[in-house]
């Protein structure tokens, strides 16, 4: 049994395939076999849609995706979704900077402590050393913030190969980031 639907596919299909068919053998004489065979794949595959019954799902979620987007279009309550979730967004957004902000300025409150712990401790040793006389460090604390980093050793030319094996590099890096 036949309906409409069916009466109006069939022809558009078949026309689409039969016109596919004369465009692929005039590519075939113009560049060659496997353009031409190309042409002929494709072309065939309006007629196979029809055939399978392809043409009437495809036309099912045209229908729905249309119903769809006028449901999407009139409707306040989508709307306010809409809103809901760009404001998430934009939430997401302006917290990725202030985490990395926050995280910075933890890291230089916590390197200002441990280096206030390292002078009392300093201090403390050399108190008890000293008969309880109290004794300043030798070198002045360097206070390190994320915005100034400690300074680094230059490398001495000719035992610049030394260094590598003790590993003061790798030793600086941690003391730049407050790490002991």
């Amino acid at each position: 049994m036949s309906t409409y639907d069916q009466i109006v596919s069939l022809p558009l299909c078949a026309g689409l395939t039969g016109l596919g068919l004369v465009l692929s053998y005039l590519v075939m004489r113009r560049r060659g076999l496997g353009s031409g065979l190309r042409g002929a794949a494709w072309s065939l595959l309006p007629l196979a849609a029809y055939l399978t019954g392809s043409v009437k799902m495809f036309w099912k979620i045209g229908v729905a995706i249309a119903d769809f987007a006028k449901g999407f279009v009139f409707s306040t309550e989508v709307w306010s979704g809409i809103a809901v979730a760009g404001l998430a967004v934009l939430l997401f957004v302006v917290s990725g900077p202030l985490r990395r902000r926050s995280k910075r300025s933890q890291l230089g409150q916590r390197s200002q402590r441990d280096q206030r712990g390292q002078d009392q401790q300093a201090v403390g040793a050399a108190k008890a050393g000293s008969g309880g006389r109290e004794i300043a460090p030798r070198t002045a604390p360097v206070a390190t913030t994320a915005s100034s980093p400690a300074p680094v050793k230059a490398r001495k030319g000719k035992n610049a190969a030394d260094d590598d094996d003790d590993l003061g590099d790798v030793e600086d890096i941690l003391r730049r980031h407050g790490i002991t």
